[in-house]
């Protein structure tokens, strides 16, 4: 099938008769969309109360691990009495 045939059929089928669109079907999407709207909603609140969970755990484990010290050394006694 070449291009003018591809479009021949496209027009024909354009310029048949539109489907029957059920009458009900606005009412279905609208319902449907502020269902996703309301997931996606409380799935970025759940993602944000994670990431501030998460950022206060990693703030009180380096206010007691003190991951910044530099651990004391175990194979050198301290040098005193120079």
């Amino acid at each position: 099938m070449n291009q003018t045939e591809r479009e021949a059929s496209v027009r024909r089928l354009l310029d048949g008769a539109l489907p029957v669109v059920p009458p009900d079907m606005y009412a279905q999407a609208v319902r449907r969309g502020g269902r996703m709207l309301r997931r996606r909603r409380a799935l970025l609140r759940l993602l944000w109360l994670l990431l501030c969970a998460a950022a206060v755990a990693f703030a009180v484990w380096a206010a007691t691990a003190h991951p910044w010290v530099e651990p004391p050394s175990d194979t050198t006694p301290p040098l005193t009495g120079w």
